[in-house]
């Protein structure tokens, strides 16, 4: 499983050079390590021991994670710094996302309690690349292989394959008839893809 995770990196960022260099340096992998460990003791309802262990991961990395989030296989978080994954988020396989990435509510913080165990964070399907900065917000679903632009502010939901950009984001998308499945970094896209300004 490790060497599988490992790989999936290798194959999405140009910049990693071996397997033990990934290990030791990446910040997101070691986010995603602490995570598993947190998440095992917030499962537990050991809530304390896993907010101690997700705080000590946001000190080290720079990537908060809660505790609670759901995070399928080789999810991948490049760079990493100022990454904020809420507590009900769901992130499914192969998913990629850049720096200053945030995954989060829009639920005012009055009447705290009325708001627990409900949905108010995003779901990532499967193959989702998230561009640096953008913004997530809400319980909404960002479908299969869909590309968030950088900066974008995205507040509903995402269909498969689409490329979101701007604020409020919008899908620029225009050929539907291509479903192209390939990894693109930071959700760069065919120049005969971008409509004409």
């Amino acid at each position: 499983m490790m060497n599988e995770y490992i790989k999936s990196i290798m194959d999405r960022d140009p910049a990693a050079k071996s397997k033990l260099g990934i290990i030791l340096t990446y910040p997101g992998v070691k986010a995603i390590f602490f995570h598993r460990i947190a998440n095992f003791f917030s499962k537990a309802r050991f809530t304390l021991i896993a907010r101690i262990i997700s705080q000590s991961s946001r000190f080290l990395t720079g990537i908060e994670i809660h505790p609670a989030a759901k995070i399928g296989k080789n999810f991948f978080i490049d760079h990493g710094m100022g990454v904020v994954i809420g507590e009900t988020a769901e992130i499914e396989d192969n998913v990629t996302l850049y720096h200053s990435v945030t995954l989060g509510g829009i639920s005012p913080s009055t009447n705290s309690g009325e708001q627990r165990g409900i949905k108010r964070h995003p779901t990532l399907k499967n193959n989702v690349v998230v561009g640096s900065g953008a913004q997530v917000l809400g319980p909404i679903i960002v479908g299969e292989f869909a590309k968030i632009g950088a900066n974008a502010v995205v507040t509903r939901d995402v269909p498969e394959h689409a490329i979101m950009v701007g604020v409020p984001a919008k899908n620029i998308k225009i050929k539907s008839e291509i479903k192209d499945t390939s990894f693109k970094p930071y959700g760069i896209i065919d120049e005969d893809d971008i409509p004409a300004c």
